[in-house]
């Protein structure tokens, strides 16, 4: 079953472990020294962004090193543009406001 991306998103652990993996492919071991956190439970959430097709997993011997997948997040992008062009004009529009009471 695809975990909804926007629920895995809303964790900060796995909000850093997509920010990590920016750099480029990680192990797990390398992800989870980066928390106080138990690689159980780093590797927990990496299912999580894994099922959300947020990252992709390559096994290389003992190791599995996972992979930003951007495609999923440009989705994301898409969905949330329309709301920074939103948020763009009220911050215009405060801007003006402060302008104006400021003259």
């Amino acid at each position: 079953m695809a975990t909804d991306v926007f629920s895995a998103l809303a964790n900060p652990v796995r909000r850093q472990i997509l920010t990590s993996l920016r750099e480029g492919p990680r192990a797990v071991n390398d992800l989870a020294s980066q928390f106080d956190l138990s690689r159980p439970a780093v590797s927990e959430h990496l299912q999580v962004l894994r099922k959300a097709g947020l990252v992709r997993e390559e096994p290389r011997g003992q190791q599995r090193f996972y992979h930003l997948e951007p495609l999923r997040l440009a989705e994301v992008d898409d969905w949330l543009h329309p709301f920074e062009r939103y948020w763009r004009a009220r911050m215009r529009s405060l801007r003006d406001m402060l302008d104006k009471e400021g003259q």
